[in-house]
C-alpha cells in the first residue's frame, strides 16, 4: 500500500516511514481480524461443547434434574450448575472438611433449585459458597410440581 506523506514535515517522513514498514496494511490487517475471529469463535464454539457434554453426563450420573427457563438459557445454567459443584465439592470436600454424607445433603438441596437463571447469576461464586447460596434461594429458583409455571 502506498502512503502519501506530502502532509507530513520532512522531518517527520523517516521516523514515521519506519513505522510504517512494521504494521500491515488496513487490509492484511481487517484480514487478520477477521480470521481471529473466526478461529476464536469456533475455539469458544467447541469449548462450550464439551462443557456441555461434561455437565449432560454430570448431571446423568448424579441424577440431576433437568433446568427449566428460558431455552437460550439452559445449556448455559446447566455448564453453570455443573461448574460451581465442580468448585464446591473441591472446596467442600476435596480440601475441606465434609465427608460424603454432608455432600449427599448438599446435592439434595441442589436438585431443589431447576431455574437455569439461578445458576447463571451463581456462576462466579466460590464453590466453599454454595450451600449459604443455596439457602438464600427462593421459592421461584426451586421446581414446582405446577406443569403451568
Amino acid at each position: 500500500m502506498t502512503h502519501d506523506l506530502s502532509d507530513r514535515a520532512a522531518d517527520k517522513r523517516a521516523g514515521f516511514t519506519r513505522w510504517l514498514a512494521t504494521k500491515a496494511c488496513t487490509d492484511c490487517w481487517k484480514a487478520t481480524r477477521d480470521a481471529d475471529s473466526e478461529s476464536k469463535e469456533q475455539w469458544l464454539a467447541a469449548k462450550r461443547a464439551k462443557e456441555q457434554q461434561a455437565a449432560a453426563e454430570w448431571a446423568a450420573q448424579f441424577d440431576m434434574p433437568p433446568l427449566e427457563g428460558p431455552e437460550r438459557a439452559l445449556d448455559w445454567g446447566e455448564r453453570s450448575r455443573h461448574q460451581l459443584m465442580v468448585a464446591a465439592h473441591t472446596a467442600l470436600v476435596a480440601e475441606g472438611t465434609w465427608d460424603e454424607a454432608d455432600w449427599a445433603q448438599l446435592e439434595e438441596k441442589v436438585r431443589t433449585i431447576t431455574r437455569a437463571g439461578w445458576w447463571i447469576d451463581q456462576r462466579d461464586a466460590d464453590g466453599a459458597d454454595l450451600l449459604e447460596l443455596l439457602e438464600a434461594a427462593t421459592e421461584a429458583d426451586r421446581g414446582t410440581e405446577n406443569p403451568f409455571r
